[in-house]
């Protein structure tokens, strides 16, 4: 099982990565295109704001996964690295 949620943790992140990405890309698309600026402005706030609830995210699964290899020694609170997951 554990193997399992590490590769679902795996794919999570990368699937998160890719959302960030593309909303950045398309935000400087508008941009590029003469779209409105505030819509621009937006969307990139907006990116970075998901960006952080994902590694919040990302932070509270680790801590799960841990939790279930080996009970909560393995996923005391102050263990948990939040740059492990910054992208």
């Amino acid at each position: 099982m554990t193997d399992d949620l590490r590769e679902q943790m795996t794919t999570l992140t990368n699937q998160m990565k890719h959302f960030h990405a593309s909303l950045e890309v398309k935000a400087r698309d508008m941009e590029m295109a003469g779209g409105d600026q505030e819509v621009v402005t937006k969307l990139i706030n907006g990116a970075d704001a998901m960006k952080d609830s994902a590694n919040i995210y990302l932070s509270w699964a680790r801590h799960y996964v841990n939790l279930s290899e080996g009970g909560a020694s393995e996923a005391d609170e102050g263990e948990e690295d939040s740059a492990d997951f910054q992208f």
